[in-house]
Formats: C-alpha cells, sequence, structure tokens
C-alpha cells in the first residue's frame, strides 16, 4: 500500500529542493537550502591558518560545524553552548559533512587555509544532515569561486559536486527523502552520500526493529543513487551550470 505523502509526491520523488545563494552576503560562501520545510543556512568562511598537525605538510584543511537553531523544532532546542559541548548527534552529523566535502576536494591544490562549513538548521523536517550537504556543497562552490577571482588558487580544486539523501522502508516499502513523520516510522533508515559520478561517499543504515535483506538494501541504494542524481542537478542549476 502507497503512503499518502507530503506535496502528494511519490516513493521516489523527493521534496521540493531549493538553494538561495548569497542569502547573507557576507560570507564568501552563503547559501540557504530548503527542502521541504526543512531550511538550513550553510555558510563557507576561509582562515588563514590550520591546524597544527597539518602546516608541516601545506595545503588546505576543511572541517564542518552543524547545529539546531532553538526554533528549528516544536518544542524550544536548548542552544549546544549552554551545556558546553556539542551533543553526540550534532558532532556525528558534523563530521559526515566534514567527510563528504572533503572527499570531492583536492585539499593540497589550495593554499594553506582553513575552509569552515557551518550549517545552522532554521527548520527542520527531517533530512536535515543529508540537506545541510546538499547546501554546504552549493555554498563551497560559491567560496571557492571567490578564491579564483582573487588569483588565491591556481587550479579548480573542487573534483566533483556531492550530494546526499535519506530513504527508508516504511510497511516495507522503499521511500526517498523522509520528512519528518516518515523518518519516525520508518522500519529502515538510510544516508546516501554520493558524487556526480554516481560513486559513493558513505551509506549509513539502521534497522528499527526487523533486519532487513540485501534485496531491499539494494533497492533502497539504487532509489538513492538516483536521487542523488536529481539533487546534482539541482545544484548545478543554482550556479548556473547546466
Amino acid at each position: 500500500m502507497t503512503r499518502t505523502r507530503s506535496n502528494g509526491r511519490g516513493p521516489n520523488q523527493t521534496r521540493p529542493l531549493r538553494f538561495t545563494r548569497a542569502f547573507t552576503g557576507s560570507p564568501p560562501g552563503s547559501v540557504l537550502v530548503e527542502s521541504g520545510d526543512t531550511k538550513i543556512l550553510c555558510t563557507v568562511t576561509l582562515t588563514d591558518k590550520t591546524p597544527i598537525w597539518l602546516q608541516s605538510e601545506g595545503g588546505a584543511w576543511l572541517t564542518a560545524e552543524y547545529s539546531m537553531l532553538p526554533g528549528s523544532t516544536n518544542t524550544r532546542k536548548p542552544r549546544e553552548g549552554r551545556a558546553g559541548r556539542v551533543d553526540g548527534r550534532s558532532q556525528e552529523i558534523q563530521r559526515l559533512i566534514g567527510r563528504s566535502l572533503r572527499s570531492v576536494v583536492d585539499l593540497k591544490a589550495m593554499p594553506d587555509m582553513t575552509v569552515w562549513v557551518d550549517c545552522d538548521v532554521l527548520s527542520a523536517d527531517g533530512g536535515t544532515r543529508t540537506a545541510a550537504i546538499n547546501g554546504a556543497c552549493v555554498a563551497l562552490y560559491d567560496a571557492l569561486l571567490g578564491l579564483e577571482e582573487k588569483k588565491t588558487i591556481r587550479t579548480w580544486p573542487l573534483r566533483s559536486m556531492v550530494s546526499a539523501v535519506s530513504v527508508g522502508l516504511l510497511d516495507g516499502q522503499p521511500y526517498v527523502d523522509l520528512d519528518y513523520p516518515e523518518d519516525v516510522a520508518a522500519e529502515v533508515d538510510m544516508n546516501v552520500v554520493c558524487t556526480e559520478e554516481g560513486r559513493f561517499v558513505e551509506i549509513q543504515s539502521t534497522a528499527e526493529g526487523h533486519p532487513f535483506d540485501r534485496e531491499q538494501f539494494d533497492r533502497l541504494l539504487d532509489l538513492a543513487r538516483d536521487a542523488c542524481g536529481e539533487i546534482h542537478k539541482a545544484q548545478k542549476q543554482a550556479l548556473g551550470l547546466d
């Protein structure tokens, strides 16, 4: 039985996706990404220092930070800074964002600097980690354009775009881009990160209650890869590259 979904979309359709570039106008890369009712501000800023452990090797470093603002959920979420530490979920997500972007950037081709990627969730309706990766990639592209215009980089360091999407099993059926109610009800939840060539960067998959088999895994993976291809098209369209 097929579920009724938000926006009347089918099982293999993602939510409406929108990228607003130069959203704040101050950092070199600033993008508001909207995936349905999930809205995230992704900014990229650059500093001329690298971590101590990298200084002898040369090149750049890229790192990410992720947070959910107090008003992003139905009930107020306390600011993480008040607890004096980043909670485990936020830490895991920001590491995922960093790994995903580093997988497609030639950091050795860049001068000594740190690329800071900040993803702040303004409104959360499921899929925040995947939307953050999608928006951060567009913001990173814009930041690199700024370096190119200043002739700070000699070769273009972004080898590929990267995108991400969630998929899951609901009532035994595969669905793509789960919103919050679907995510809560899913028997299997999977997050997939892909390059624009269709190669996988990371796959996170968990069964909630009952294990799933290889056939179901392959169906979800195929669904995710197809969806990532559509997201790549949207990213390129937003950047004027299509």
